[in-house]
């Protein structure tokens, strides 16, 4: 490992890391709200408060088993400097920033694996990764939304049947009340999979300067805080993104939009406790999808469906390239 850093350079990484996840919640909002605001069950203000609530909650439910992954399975602890922090940091904000501006539903969770793919690459090359870890989050990609496709489309069939006989005035006034409920259990499931991928970056930085002695952990304050600056993300909210999210896609009501939150937060409960650090935006894009198409494969607007996912497709490489070449450049000071 590299020299121990100056105590203020040690606060400032952790408070990028911190503001990364800040972003992560801003851009990711659109993730626990887009549904519930797009089909008026709750009023943009309202449904921020809602979502950052239980996303700061969330550690109460889950382990730490995500943390643990970004921690130490994507690429080698012992290689970890504040100067690959840093760069994978960087790469992570960068996209966030970009893809922010442009409306973009991309994943932050992906663009910080990349981040530390690239800064790792940087430093020492392909023994840097773990390929476990990396290749069991780069299948996620793949799987989280066709789990979060398949089963909101399995939900619609399910629930359509079994209220065939209600008015629709009915089924949506039923649906508005169980919104609250699917919409609490994703933003559940967001802050409990995506304020660890910040955890485990602070833990192994405070780790490679031999903070937590020999054993890898991740510290209670680490914890609380970076719930925290999710849960405050949240509350400023992607109102972009939440656009393209809730109704460029397809448009939903409230029956559709409590089986794509619930379908989604089904796939994040179980990817959080198989420590499996997936992507919240494309678990509900997937989820949204499907209730789409459970209605008629032309209410969903392919093409912009396919620009989002060329999106998903680009981060990892793109945040990679940005987090190499920031390691790189620091490299000649």
């Amino acid at each position: 490992m590299d020299p121990t850093i100056a105590f203020p350079i040690l606060v400032a990484l952790i408070g990028v890391a911190l503001f990364f996840d800040f972003l992560n919640g801003l851009h990711d909002a659109a993730n626990s709200i887009a549904t519930i605001v797009s089909t008026r069950v709750l009023r943009p203000q309202y449904a921020v408060l809602w979502a950052a609530f239980f996303n700061f909650i969330a550690f109460t439910v889950f382990g730490l088993h995500v943390a643990e992954t970004i921690g130490k399975g994507i690429v080698d602890a012992d290689i970890v400097t504040p100067g690959v922090i840093f760069a994978a940091l960087t790469g992570a904000i960068v996209w966030n920033i970009v893809t922010w501006l442009a409306g973009i539903p991309s994943s932050s969770s992906h663009a910080l694996i990349g981040g530390l793919v690239g800064a790792g690459l940087a430093k020492t090359g392909f023994s840097a990764i773990v390929w476990s870890g990396l290749l069991k989050t780069v299948a996620a990609i793949v799987l989280s939304p066709l789990t979060g496709f398949v089963l909101a489309l399995v939900l619609v069939l399910i629930v359509s049947w079994t209220f065939v006989r209600q008015t629709p005035f009915a089924v949506d006034s039923s649906f508005r009340v169980l919104q609250f409920f699917s919409a609490s259990l994703y933003s559940l499931g967001h802050g409990g999979n995506d304020a660890q991928k910040t955890m485990g970056i602070i833990a192994v930085l405070l780790y490679s300067q031999g903070m937590l002695g020999d054993t890898f952990y991740v510290p209670f304050w680490v914890v609380i805080t970076c719930q925290s600056a999710l849960a405050i993300g949240t509350l400023f909210g992607g109102w972009r993104i939440v656009h393209t999210m809730g109704s460029k896609i397809t448009r939903l009501n409230p029956m559709q939009g409590f089986c794509a939150e619930t379908g989604g937060a089904i796939t994040l409960f179980a990817a959080t406790w198989l420590g499996i650090p997936v992507s919240t935006t494309h678990t509900i894009t997937g989820a949204i999808i499907g209730v789409g198409a459970a209605r008629r494969v032309s209410a969903v607007r392919w093409g912009i469906a396919g620009n989002i996912v060329v999106a998903w497709v680009v981060t990892l490489p793109a945040t990679a390239a940005i987090s190499g070449l920031t390691y790189l450049a620091l490299s000649l000071f």
